[in-house]
């Protein structure tokens, strides 16, 4: 018997994926964030969009979304993996410098936004209790979108990426007082408001101190267990547990899904997992961001847009300035530069998506009425359009507010070379041996190993190796191999070396590979997979052994180093030609050699 499914969800959900699958990447064509495309596509494919008029056209029943609430649930989960990310790149010393910010500044622009906006709606005819929702709602910002800007850039961990975070995390803090008054004030049962928030902080207090107890205890132990299977899909469960699992116990005593997630981002940052689990997680996180994107862009109703277009426009400009102008005048009083603050007002100058929720919930609740919860919706959304705009913008206002410095003349003498780091796959004896002389002679590496028991043991004894896959590309790509100036590769498995190679070659044709080889025929297949250069054990201990003999037998210690490297460029010459023989052009192997330097 065919089971029952719910049609309208599974239309709703090919809707999305088509999104992602044809739209974003035509939106990357022209060069637009694929932010842009997602909302864009949200307001036109969203109910209140084109899917309005299924009554006159039936077939628009699977082209647009019929149902927001069918895509909401797994929305909200790119937020969540959002903040794990951005967890990952933290620590807890590193958090601990940011209290000042996230605690002063954040708090601060949260009150004074708050006030400000809530008196302009005052003047606007609204009566207090419903001024103060919209103003706390709207006084909060984007946590997604500013920090999926940042990340795209490589900006989260900079004075204007650290600044915003700080001010985000405060919001995210305040959303739960915020919802709380707003189901006081829509409830009227005469609740002693200071009894409600001490009680709901002291449930965050013990949820968030469950979180990092169990999560100090258990994550490190879990990880070593899970990676010792060797099995990705255990490793991704593990991994997609723990986001879910923090998230659900800071839902839970009244917290945001979001913050939970993002405490046990900081708790594993401080373990040699976190480049593996950053890889894991990347995709997942990118396409549920998109659905979370599309779905704030269902939330603008053209048909506001249509109706009150002048006056929907100055309020979003009026809002966004508005709440640029205090972030910007409580930055330079937290002894921020210009730049920084003019960047991290304009970023968080839009509303955001928390906006949302409280107000959804006020009109659920009766306490405001859907004409002002639509018009204040569709502002919010449509202020969110502008955050990745607003980098550039704040480039164009820099030089209004402070003169351009004079260029320091050391800046004018041409580098020698650039320093890049070196990745070392392996890190066993050869690994620690490469690892050593790179040390030595001032060269930055970043080491990695797929064996959870040698991680754990070198991580105790301080020093800095990675656990993840070096066959998988996003884990290469982590580890910075878009910017590496080469791969050593020092592991023994004849296979995997070959697989590195060819994984590495696809994603950086010009880059340096040295890579060990177990004997000449292996080294002829790695020099036809694209290596660099191969160093074969059999080959070298002979030459090795060589050049002992021939030293202790009375030779000149010079004319025998000298034939050893004849006989060593010799022997490589004949495998990369054997190489090429074989059918396999080793053309930007040679090249990359020759150079011996990455293209800029």
């Amino acid at each position: 018997m065919a089971s029952t499914i719910n049609i309208a969800a599974y239309s709703d959900a090919l809707v999305v994926l088509g999104t992602a699958g044809i739209v974003v990447p035509l939106v990357r064509r022209f060069g637009l964030s694929p932010v842009l495309g997602y909302l864009g596509a949200g307001a036109v494919l969203g109910p209140l969009g084109l899917g309005a008029f299924i009554a006159e056209f039936p077939i628009l029943y699977w082209l647009t979304v019929v149902d927001a609430k069918n895509v909401a649930g797994i929305a909200e989960l790119g937020v969540v993996f959002l903040l794990f990310l951005i967890g990952l790149e933290l620590s807890f010393e590193r958090l601990m410098a940011m209290r000042r910010l996230v605690f002063g500044l954040g708090s601060l622009q949260i009150a004074v936004s708050t006030l400000l906006i809530a008196g302009i709606a005052s003047l606007a005819g609204l009566k207090g209790a419903v001024a103060v929702v919209i103003g706390g709602s709207l006084a909060l910002s984007s946590t997604a979108i500013v920090l999926e800007v940042l990340a795209a850039q490589g900006r989260v961990t900079t004075t204007t990426g650290r600044a915003s975070l700080s001010v985000l995390l405060a919001q995210d803090l305040a959303v739960v007082p915020l919802l709380m008054l707003v189901s006081i004030l829509g409830a009227n049962t005469g609740v002693s408001l200071g009894t409600t928030v001490l009680s709901t902080l002291v449930h965050a207090a013990v949820a968030l101190g469950i979180i990092v107890t169990v999560g100090r205890v258990l994550l490190r132990p879990l990880f070593r267990l899970v990676s010792g299977t060797r099995s990705s899909e255990l490793f991704i469960a593990a991994t997609t547990f723990v986001i879910i699992a923090t998230g659900v116990v800071a839902h839970q005593a009244g917290l945001s899904m979001a913050l939970g997630a993002f405490v046990a981002g900081v708790m594993l940052a401080e373990t040699e997992y976190r480049k593996a689990i950053e890889a894991t997680i990347g995709p997942f996180k990118g396409l549920l961001l998109g659905i979370f994107f599309f779905t704030v862009g269902m939330a603008i109703d053209i048909r506001v847009l249509a109706s009150h277009p002048l006056l929907l426009i100055a309020s979003v400009l009026g809002i966004v300035i508005l709440k640029t102008l205090v972030l910007m005048l409580l930055a330079r009083a937290y002894k921020l530069s210009w730049p920084v603050a003019i960047e991290t007002g304009l970023l968080l100058g839009p509303g955001g998506e928390f906006a949302f929720v409280a107000i959804g919930l006020a009109l659920s609740l009766g306490l405001v009425r859907p004409e002002v919860a639509s018009f204040t919706l569709a502002g919010t959304a449509l202020s969110m359009v502008l955050i990745p705009f607003m980098p550039a913008l704040a480039r164009r206002l820099l030089p209004l507010v402070e003169a351009p410095k004079a260029p320091d003349p050391v800046l004018s003498i041409a580098p020698l070379a650039k320093r890049r780091h070196a990745i070392v796959v392996g890190y066993g004896r050869v690994g620690q041996v490469v690892c050593a002389l790179l040390t030595e002679h001032g060269v930055p590496y970043t080491a990695t190993d797929h064996d959870a028991a040698t991680i754990s043991d070198e991580r105790r004894s301080g020093r800095e190796v990675f656990y993840g896959d070096a066959t998988d590309a996003a884990f290469l790509s982590a580890c910075g191999l878009a910017e590496a100036s080469g791969v050593i590769i020092t592991i023994h498995s004849r296979n995997t070396v070959t697989e590195v190679v060819s994984t590495i070659r696809k994603l950086r044709p010009d880059i340096l590979i040295v890579a060990r080889a177990r004997d000449a025929e292996h080294a002829r297949q790695l020099y036809a997979a694209g290596c660099t250069d191969a160093v074969p054990e059999t080959i070298e201990a002979s030459l090795q052994l060589s050049e002992a003999a021939l030293v202790g037998l009375g030779i000149p210690t010079g004319p025998v180093i000298a034939s050893i490297h004849e006989k060593r460029d010799e022997m490589r010459h004949a495998l990369q030609t054997a190489a090429r023989e074989a059918g396999v052009t080793a053309a930007h192997s040679l090249r990359a050699r020759n150079t011996n330097k990455p293209a800029a």
